[in-house]
């Protein structure tokens, strides 16, 4: 004789598939999200060339870690340090913090590179300052005798005075990969998908960031005090920052010049925080309704909307969101 199902067994079945369903219908958008682009929190991206194979090397981030690491790299550059000085920095942030301004570590360690206050680094505030802390890192960097020649992990070691100098080594190709991107050595490789939302941006914000990452000379004739004042540099929605000739060379697509793919990149690894809309330079354009739309990097700058400041390598525009 079969047995009858119980009230709870008829009553569980029909909760179970509605709970199916509501799982199916979830995964199934999530993958939609993901393949139209706009699927998850913001993520930002560089990979070892612009070419559109599939086995290029790859770095993927978040954007604070995005954030930290142009910041690292602005100040190294700033100060007329070598690429190579600017991958042990970042090896050595992503060792020590994973490139997050950590107000925590080992005892009373602390920022991107977890230096100590009670080992003389700076104060508490100055060392979660990261303008700051790569600065220190950059001055016991260059003290090292031939560090650019020394091998990653030593050369770090000689800063760090760490408990695991080798763990530093690990980390050497995703640092090579970003500092080539944030130097301005390979161009257009680094991407972020920007966030969904409407807030705008604030240009004054976005000269006051230059300025504190690169200092005054990035904006001519605005200083610290005067770079978020309106005019200091482009429209009311646009940042126009110049590139200099006599800092530039040639970047790996043989017509960018170095300064200003740096200044290109640090804006869309800031796009996040500064609600950055659209990165112009050299012909290329990185657009944050592209990236929600259709999951796209750099482009080409359309022949029809092209201006002679578009093609030209002599500023790069970034547009805040409006």
């Amino acid at each position: 004789m079969s047995e009858t199902a119980s009230p709870l067994r008829r009553g569980r079945r029909p909760r179970i598939g509605a709970a199916l369903v509501v799982l199916l219908a979830l995964a199934a958008y999530v993958v939609v999200q993901y393949v139209s682009g706009g699927g998850g929190p913001p993520r930002c991206l560089v990979r070892a060339s612009d070419a559109s194979g599939g086995d290029s090397p790859t770095y993927e981030m978040t954007p604070e870690q995005a954030e930290n690491a142009a910041t690292i790299s602005a100040v190294g550059t700033t100060r007329g340090l070598p690429e190579r000085a600017v991958t042990i920095a970042l090896a050595t942030a992503l060792q020590e913090s994973a490139l997050r301004n950590l107000n925590h570590g080992d005892r009373d360690s602390l920022g991107l590179f977890q230096q100590r206050p009670s080992t003389g680094w700076g104060t508490e505030a100055q060392i979660q300052d990261p303008v700051y802390s790569a600065g220190e890192f950059y001055d016991h960097l260059v003290k090292v005798p031939g560090y650019s020649r020394l091998p990653l992990t030593e050369a770090a070691q000689r800063v760090q005075r760490s408990g695991f100098p080798q763990a530093y080594a690990k980390h050497e190709p995703d640092a090579t990969l970003l500092a080539a991107a944030l130097t301005g050595r390979s161009a257009a490789t680094l991407t972020c998908t920007a966030p969904t939302g409407t807030e705008p941006g604030d240009p004054a914000k976005v000269r006051a960031a230059l300025v504190r990452d690169f200092g005054a000379e990035v904006l001519p004739g605005a200083d610290a005090g005067a770079a978020g004042r309106a005019g200091a540099s482009g429209t009311a929605a646009e940042v126009s920052v110049p590139v200099p000739a006599t800092t530039g060379g040639s970047a790996n697509d043989g017509s960018s010049s170095l300064r200003g793919w740096e200044l290109a990149h640090w804006a869309v690894a800031q796009s996040t925080a500064l609600r950055i809309d659209e990165v112009r330079y050299a012909g290329r354009v990185w657009s944050a309704k592209n990236t929600r739309t259709a999951n796209k990097g750099w482009q080409r700058a359309r022949a029809s909307e092209r201006t002679s400041a578009d093609t030209g390598l002599a500023e790069v525009r970034i547009r805040t969101a409006q």
